[in-house]
């Protein structure tokens, strides 16, 4: 973004988080084109004052791709936070917005959800959640997190 006094505010460009988490999903520039990926991450780090952010498109997998290595889909931990988190599933069928065309199992401590409607779930501090598993995506998945921390952790 330009020099401008607020210019700083916009993030127009991929910048990387200083510590990633183990189950992280890659960038678009560190993978193929159409495979999906993170798209944007920011937090107070990469822009001074701001909370925690980030962006993922979630792609179609091929139904002759090969399976995952060891037959396991990526997902992220179960982990829990110190902060509220909002964790976002957003179909992308304009004509059926609603329709997920994608299936997601979302454990919330011990009960295991499965997610098929663009949905917004709201995590309280505390609360152990995941995994997170895209079992099955039909068309693209706009994915994103943010909670009011300065950094993911």
């Amino acid at each position: 973004m330009a020099k401008t006094k607020y210019g700083k505010y916009i993030l127009s460009d991929y910048k990387p988080p200083k510590v990633e988490a183990d189950w992280s999903p890659p960038n678009l520039s560190g993978v193929s084109k159409g495979k999906g990926g993170r798209v944007f991450y920011m937090d107070s780090d990469i822009v001074p004052g701001a909370f925690y952010m980030e962006c993922v498109w979630v792609m179609p997998r091929p139904a002759n791709a090969p399976p995952p290595p060891g037959g396991k889909r990526a997902g992220t931990e179960p982990h829990s936070h110190d902060y509220d988190e909002v964790i976002a599933f957003i179909g992308t069928d304009h004509d059926d917005p609603y329709n997920l065309h994608a299936e997601v199992e979302l454990w919330l401590e011990d009960e295991k959800h499965i997610i098929n409607k663009t949905s917004l779930v709201f995590v309280p501090a505390g609360l152990v959640h995941c995994p997170l598993t895209f079992l099955r995506v039909d068309r693209p998945v706009f994915h994103y997190t943010t909670g009011p921390a300065k950094m993911y952790f």
